[in-house]
């Protein structure tokens, strides 16, 4: 019977809209506050105009009285000191708001990232993702920004300017109006047009990031091979690619301007026009000829602002949408609604019918079934491409059967809540991946509750606790990025030692001594008896020396298991693994081997 697969993620908004305002609902004091700051700023800089307008005409009345200045030179001082302190107020809350928003973005996007599964991370650069949740908080960041700055004034201006300009000739207030408008439809449907071109902008620039990191990563290689010269022109053409998309773009965006310009040319000219002629009819005073100039000007500098900052948008939109379409796509690994902790804890395992193929269409487990008791020490044996890795990570649930079902300590996996199945299990993988940080901080990765003497204690038990304490700073020394600074026998005891400060009830061997010269096998193989000792153990393992002490061998080809029994009684019985024994005892490969064993077989 089939476990159901439903996921339990809350969706993550796959359009930059929807992403951009479940931030908006997490701080609404914030962007409430910051949107009243701003209007009520932008108000009072039209009020000012208003205040020069009082000003102007007490100033040109016939008779010079100053008891009628002072009253609007303090209005107008009074309003300048208010504007002053609420743009100054804005932008202190915008700085929190802003740096606490991209904080947000970028904890979420690495969450939903690292739930991701492995075949995912196969088929992206690691760069390039970790550019793009950079590149989304900033674009994000830069979005609340020109929303506050560029777009909410202009708009709050061009409001108050026509309730303004009604005092003075409601024509004119409906004029601007129109003219508005229209230049804004105008550039809002270019902005759009021009939107594939910021999308492929964006697009290009995160991928040649993560080749750039690639490289990077790979210099050994690059300087091994004298690579740095074909390395510097392949980047090349990547960067003159991102060079052209970025032009392309950039240009886009400065037609939009001339567009833009032009058409403000013609409304403030004929605004101005305008208010003289009314001017010279004496129908409007100089105060009204003043106050129209300046709200025409700020009008005209605020719409440029707000035109670019909408046809900017659209480039900030672009890099979201390639980041949600790239990072928030839906996991392929979830968990259902309401998923259990693991109970029980004894660690038996059991493959009931399990069927798998990758997503381009290659099987490699039709009706597999297999039980593992708990405490049993299993090794799984067979070719490369036989499913051996395959095994242990649907067991992991890093991938999700298609068929049948996993099931520890008879609770279906796919039910159980993915933590709390992986905190059950501890893995010493053929390639130990370790952190920039210290040795302790590595170690203690298996448990980051334990203690510093239960961290040491773990390294003596890997065999590893004398040449940490020869290092310069002993357990404190940095091991540098993916423990470069250690050698592969070292990083692989460190990784033995982080499973032994996990103590989970199941353990994954995957070539755990592959690293190891034949003195530290010797020694680790002692250590992994003990860490063995009371658990469910399967391990992977192309030497079969190392699994003369098990409980059972599962020998697999082609995804079926061929042989399964204690390795004393598959050697008696003469058949696949017993000659893989004997033709690797005379130096033969697994592959080697089993081709071999099987035309001896026949």
């Amino acid at each position: 019977m089939a476990c159901e697969h439903r996921t339990s993620d809350a969706p993550f908004p796959q359009r930059p809209i929807p992403f951009f305002l479940r931030y908006v609902r997490r701080w609404p004091g914030h962007f409430g506050g910051l949107l009243a700051l701003v209007i009520g700023a932008a108000a009072c800089a039209v009020a000012v105009q208003y205040g020069m307008k009082l000003l102007v005409d007490a100033m040109a009345a016939p008779e010079r009285d100053a008891a009628i200045v002072w009253g609007p030179l303090t209005l107008f001082v009074v309003l300048i000191g208010v504007e002053n302190l609420l743009w100054r107020l804005g932008g202190w809350l915008g700085c929190r708001t802003v740096v606490g928003v991209g904080v947000d973005i970028r904890l979420d996007l690495f969450q939903h990232l690292t739930g991701h599964s492995m075949r995912y991370f196969s088929e992206h650069f690691s760069g390039s993702l970790g550019n793009r949740i950079t590149a989304t908080a900033g674009a994000s960041g830069a979005l609340i920004s020109t929303f506050t700055w560029n777009i909410l004034p202009p708009i709050t201006d061009f409001i108050g300017a026509v309730l303004v300009l009604t005092t003075v000739d409601w024509r004119m207030a409906a004029a601007l109006v129109v003219f508005v408008t229209v230049v804004a439809s105008a550039i809002a449907l270019i902005g759009v047009r021009g939107r594939p071109l910021h999308r492929s902008y964006a697009d290009k620039a995160s991928y040649v990031a993560g080749e750039l990191v690639d490289v990077v990563s790979n210099v050994w290689a690059v300087q091994a091979f004298s690579a740095r010269r074909r390395e510097r022109d392949r980047l090349a053409a990547k960067f003159a690619s991102e060079a052209a998309a970025q032009r392309r773009s950039w240009l886009y965006l400065e037609k939009t301007r001339v567009v833009h310009d032009l058409c403000l040319w013609v409304m403030a000219g004929g605004m101005l026009v305008w208010a003289v002629s009314l001017w010279v009819s004496g129908r409007i005073s100089p105060g009204d000829v003043v106050m129209v100039s300046a709200l025409t000007f700020r009008i005209l500098h605020g719409s440029r602002d707000l035109a670019f900052a909408l046809v900017g948008t659209t480039q900030h939109f672009g890099q979201i949408a390639e980041t949600l379409r790239v990072i928030g796509q839906p996991h392929a690994v979830a968990d259902r609604p309401g998923a259990q902790s693991l109970i029980g804890l004894g660690g038996a395992i059991d493959f009931e019918g399990v069927g798998f193929a990758y997503a381009d269409g290659r099987q490699v487990f039709r009706t597999l079934s297999l039980h593992i008791p708990a405490g049993q020490r299993i090794g799984i044996v067979g070719p490369s491409g036989a499913g051996k890795s395959t095994l242990v990570s649907l067991l992991q649930r890093l991938d999700d059967v298609q068929e049948g079902r996993v099931l520890v300590d008879g609770q279906c996996i796919s039910a159980i809540d993915q933590e709390s199945l992986r905190s059950a299990i501890a893995t010493v993988p053929q390639e130990i991946s370790l952190f920039h940080r210290s040795i302790l901080e590595n170690i203690r990765y298996g448990r980051p509750d334990a203690t510093d003497e239960e961290v040491r204690a773990a390294a003596r038990a890997a065999y590893c606790d004398d040449f940490i304490r020869e290092l310069p700073q002993g357990y404190d020394t940095l091991v540098g990025e993916r423990g470069v600074k250690l050698s592969g026998g070292q990083r692989q005891r460190i990784g033995i030692a982080r499973a032994f400060l996990k103590d989970a009830p199941i353990l994954i061997l995957d070539e755990a001594t592959s690293a190891l010269d034949t003195e530290s096998e010797i020694e680790i193989q002692r250590a992994l008896k003990d860490l063995m000792h009371g658990r469910t153990v399967l391990a992977v393992a192309h030497r079969l020396s190392t699994l003369s002490g098990f409980d059972r061998i599962v020998v697999l080809i082609d995804g079926r298991i061929v042989e399964d029994g204690h390795p004393a009684e598959l050697r008696r019985r003469g058949g696949t693994f017993d000659a893989l024994w004997r033709l690797q005892a005379e130096g033969f490969s697994m592959d080697e081997a089993l081709d071999r064993g099987l035309r001896a077989a026949e």
